[in-house]
């Protein structure tokens, strides 16, 4: 249904991981035993670095959407998502907490479908009553040998949702749930089981999409041919295409589904390509917006003069042109977790959170936030009892909190590290000189073939700095990441 009062999408972004497969190389990989995988080789997929999952991808989506936006005006958060890292704690919690967003928001999990991401966009249009930030991250695995794996990639988009500065409105929209299983995946399951892609398309899509747009439509009160960007997310080639045409849609709006350059993302995958439209879409222009998985949802967008004024910080398309391209599929098989390799001894260290700590230093740890001290200015990080310089000693009480995440910083020295255990060999580590006069010591991530030079510019990253495998439990802290690839 559509909205009554003045609300709609306010801001967007996305996110998606630097780290891009050659798709030859997973044809290349099973050739001895898929041999037909050698018709989708082409293009590369996006996978992520083993220190990310769909938290960390929604967190960078959202900063990027956020960019220098006020956040205390938000006050509802949602996540969605199909892969993620909790079954039981709230991941959209840990989202809003490394964004250093008011402590009194509603946080909500939604997930179990392909059109988590939709139904949960449509469900945060449909409400008014607050300023929202919704997310969308998922990375969809594929096993080994399967034609998910080499059409999967992996995403996250976000979108502040208000009252001013509206970019896109919700004109009208339809709905309809439906026992159509295209594919599952059990609650312990790691991989998801498809049926036959025909009967997916012909029975599923083709039947139960077109009747629910046409609905969206009516509602909205404008015709199929007025629509200018068309987007129907799918991990199965030619769909969009076929709907268009059996609905009367024109065929040149039919939108980019990112699958050379980037992959199939899940749940995200529609909101991706919704953002990825909004960078260049113009006032006037009316967006469709359609999701399938057990039913349909489906959104008419118009988009507003505003849009002129609103862009991310990087965007889709700039996540998109700062790649990290590999042709070594174990990288990808090791971080999807299709393989587990002998680390040596050095792996076998005891790593177990203090969740007590955990809670006591969270501003530090989650929202980054160094002390200034007031008596002679020493910004520090760690934050201890009394202030580092010498000459000073004044209590912590005399701090000021100053936000790193966001700050701009160099690298000052590093060393790349090949003997201690590191998921991404070589570690890097080095000291990071922040324009505010911080200075402390950081792994460095998303280092590419070229290595690093002192002076390389550096970007904060909300990242896993270490992983309980005997109790599955992620701890997130901050790393240093080169601002280019």
């Amino acid at each position: 249904m559509a909205t009554t009062t003045a609300y709609g999408i306010t801001g967007f972004g996305g996110y998606i991981p630097r780290w891009r497969l050659e798709r030859s190389a997973i044809a290349a990989a099973h050739n001895w035993m898929a041999p037909s995988l050698k018709g989708l080789a082409k293009g590369q997929r996006a996978f992520c670095g083993w220190d990310e999952d769909s938290i960390t991808m929604g967190i960078e989506a959202a900063r990027d959407a956020l960019s220098e936006r006020p956040r205390n005006g938000i006050s509802r958060v949602t996540f969605a998502s199909t892969t993620q890292p909790f079954a039981d704690l709230q991941n959209a919690t840990v989202v809003a907490n490394a964004l250093s967003l008011p402590r009194h928001i509603r946080t909500l999990d939604i997930g179990q479908s392909q059109r988590a991401g939709t139904s949960g966009l449509l469900a945060a249009l449909s409400d008014a009553s607050a300023e929202t930030l919704f997310v969308a991250s998922d990375r969809p695995r594929g096993k080994p040998a399967s034609v998910q794996e080499i059409s999967n990639g992996a995403g996250a988009a976000a979108f502040t949702l208000g009252s001013e500065g509206i970019v896109a409105k919700l004109l009208g929209s339809a709905s309809e749930s439906a026992m159509f299983v295209d594919h599952f995946r059990a609650a312990d399951g790691q991989y998801d089981y498809f049926w036959e892609e025909r009967w997916i398309r012909d029975e599923g899509y083709m039947k139960l999409v077109p009747p629910v747009i046409a609905a969206a439509l009516a509602e909205a009160g404008i015709g199929a041919k007025d629509i200018q960007h068309f987007i129907l997310p799918s991990s199965f080639k030619g769909i969009a295409t076929a709907v268009a045409r059996a609905t009367g849609i024109p065929a040149e709006s039919e939108a980019d589904a990112l699958t050379l350059s980037c992959g199939y993302t899940g749940a995200a995958h529609g909101l991706l390509m919704l953002a990825h439209v909004l960078e260049r879409a113009q006032a006037g222009e009316h967006i469709l917006l359609a999701g399938f998985g057990q039913g349909c949802d489906a959104l008419v967008l118009r988009v507003t003069d505003a849009i002129a004024q609103v862009r991310p910080r990087r965007g889709v398309s700039g996540a998109l042109a700062d790649a990290l391209k590999t042709d070594a599929y174990l990288r990808l098989a090791v971080n999807e977790g299709s393989i587990d390799p002998d680390w040596g001894m050095r792996a076998e260290r005891p790593v177990k959170t203090a969740l007590t700590e955990q809670y006591r230093s969270n501003e530090q740890i989650s929202h980054f936030q160094a002390g200034h001290c007031r008596a002679c200015g020493t910004l520090q990080f760690p934050q201890l009892p009394f202030c580092v310089n010498p000459a000073c000693n004044a209590p912590s009480s005399q701090f000021d909190q100053v936000a790193l995440a966001d700050a701009k910083a160099r690298v000052m020295t590093f060393t790349a590290d090949w003997l201690s255990y590191h998921p991404a060999p070589p570690l890097y580590v080095g000291f990071v000189q922040f324009d505010n006069t911080a200075r402390l010591m950081m792994e460095i991530v998303d280092v590419g073939p070229s290595g690093l030079e002192v002076g390389t510019p550096v970007n904060m990253v909300f990242r896993i700095k270490d992983m309980d495998r005997v109790r599955q439990y992620p701890r997130y802290f901050w790393k240093a990441t080169p601002a280019q690839a």
